[in-house]
């Protein structure tokens, strides 16, 4: 029996209610492969967990991580209670930056019965390999001065090792999918870190001659994702321009509740994290209408990730299929709970299986 130790972090909102849920649906994929079972170390860190101890996380919380096999988190931030630089900065990104997670995933495609603000989707299927440690999302600033004469500088932070790790992993993932890359880049208008990207994507590029490869500036790139989305399979970008793609992505896909995210780290010495992209909606706490589809496909590829590509299948042809089939929450445009979402899916697993 392979057993897998995952460090669960429900985290705020609605991350409370769909993370201890979706446990269940890992439990029945579990019972059906046979040779795996999930063990679950389960962590109470949240905006509330600061409240009452001063902060996101205790000071042995990184190491604990660390002993597991990877990171299954729900939703962080409740403003509310907490601001959001204390809370992600404190939490999500910690885990980010001390895990070596230094690439994000994020895929988007058309899924039948999910209606898309597209007149025509045309059945598009691309995923954003974002740089997830440096760029424009670096701690080099500060603040000088008051006033009239305050200054704010925020410097983005571009290395070749960073940089080409991330281009190299959107080429390899391309490799297995369509066979095209395409790079987000503002070259025309940021002189210095966009023309160096643009370089080590070119560099790169040449190792792969069987790969297409286009540059695209992100703000016509923004646009194209509307247009014409089918026309992409792996998109790689800069941290910033990574995390607007996405969100883009997600809006495109018909709403952002089934967006997944997946934070890997390469080097094999920490866990891996996988998070819904959505965020911990509070203001529909306890309803019982949060979509469990973001947390659901980001355990698919969780699954994937862990070498258990079968079950991230076997899921995820039970989550098309629940919602071609109109069971769907109310952000979806269905009238079924959380629940009733998550016992159709863990039925159609069982049946499938």
């Amino acid at each position: 029996m392979n057993k897998l130790n995952l460090s669960v972090i429900p985290g705020d909102g609605i991350g409370k209610e769909v993370v201890p849920l979706t446990l269940n649906v890992l439990d029945t994929l579990a019972s059906v492969h046979g040779g795996v079972k999930f063990e679950y170390e389960k962590y109470p860190w949240s905006c509330e967990y600061y409240l009452e101890h001063g902060e996101m996380m205790p000071k042995d919380g990184m190491a604990k991580l660390h002993q597991s096999d990877a990171i299954y988190l729900g939703a962080v931030g409740n403003p509310q209670l907490v601001p959001d630089h204390i809370s992600l900065w404190g939490l999500l990104i910690k885990i980010r930056r001390e895990c070596e997670q230094v690439v994000n995933i994020r895929p988007a495609q058309y899924i039948k019965g999910v209606k898309s603000p597209l007149a025509e989707p045309n059945d598009f299927d691309f995923v954003v390999v974002r740089e997830n440690s440096e760029g424009e999302y670096s701690e080099v600033g500060g603040r000088i001065h008051s006033g009239d004469d305050e200054i704010a500088i925020q410097n983005a932070v571009f290395t070749r090792k960073a940089s080409e790790r991330t281009i190299r992993y959107a080429f390899d993932l391309a490799v297995k999918r369509s066979g095209k890359v395409t790079s987000a880049t503002k070259s025309n208008g940021i002189v210095h870190s966009m023309p160096f990207w643009d370089q080590v994507f070119k560099e790169v590029g040449t190792e792969y001659p069987n790969i297409n490869i286009e540059s695209n500036h992100i703000d016509a790139l923004c646009a194209f994702l509307v247009s014409k989305p089918h026309h992409f399979d792996v998109i790689v970008a800069s941290n910033l321009f990574g995390d607007i793609l996405t969100d883009l992505g997600a809006a495109v896909m018909g709403s952002i509740g089934i967006a997944p995210a997946a934070n890997i780290n390469l080097n094999g010495n920490y866990p891996s994290m996988f998070e819904p992209v959505h965020g911990s909606a509070p203001d529909i706490i306890g309803q019982g209408i949060a979509n469990p589809i973001g947390q659901l496909w980001t355990a698919k590829m969780m699954m994937d990730h862990l070498g258990l590509e079968e079950l991230g299948s076997l899921l995820f042809k039970a989550i098309k299929e629940t919602i071609g089939e109109g069971i769907k929450t109310k952000d979806l445009g269905g009238l079924s709970t959380t629940e009733e979402v998550i016992d159709y899916i863990n039925a159609k697993i069982l049946t499938q299986a």
